[in-house]
């Protein structure tokens, strides 16, 4: 299985996607092309995708199942002890801190309910 996602890309590069993949929503594409298809398509997404952005995911032989590739994405997939996972950038360009900020002591509203019924 093969999923491509695009984001303010040409109607041009849509509707030569549609050759090969179902659109099945806008700017997202399914299918079940050959590895050798599936390449030569990225390619063509990389290459007239103009402003956009450009997701691909399809399925392999790995420990996740699947793997995916991203162009001119904010998000980057990182390599994590043998799992691709999605690095998001924070706001302000730096990486976010851990949290530091200890938690409320106490019960929450929600245990509360639980413990002592809706009142």
């Amino acid at each position: 299985m093969t999923v491509i996602v695009l984001t303010n890309c040409p109607a041009g590069l849509r509707g030569f996607l549609t050759r090969w993949l179902l659109e099945i929503s806008a700017g997202v594409f399914i299918g079940n092309p050959s590895a050798r298809i599936r390449d030569a398509l990225w390619n063509e997404v990389q290459q007239y995708a103009g402003q956009g952005r450009a997701l691909l995911a399809h399925t392999t032989n790995n420990e996740q199942g699947y793997t995916f590739r991203t162009f001119d994405h904010a998000w980057n997939p990182v390599d994590h002890e043998g799992l691709t996972l999605i690095h998001r950038p924070s706001v302000n360009g730096t990486d976010p801190p851990t949290n530091t900020t200890p938690d409320k002591p106490g019960w929450s509203k929600a245990s509360k309910r639980r413990r002592f019924g809706r009142r």
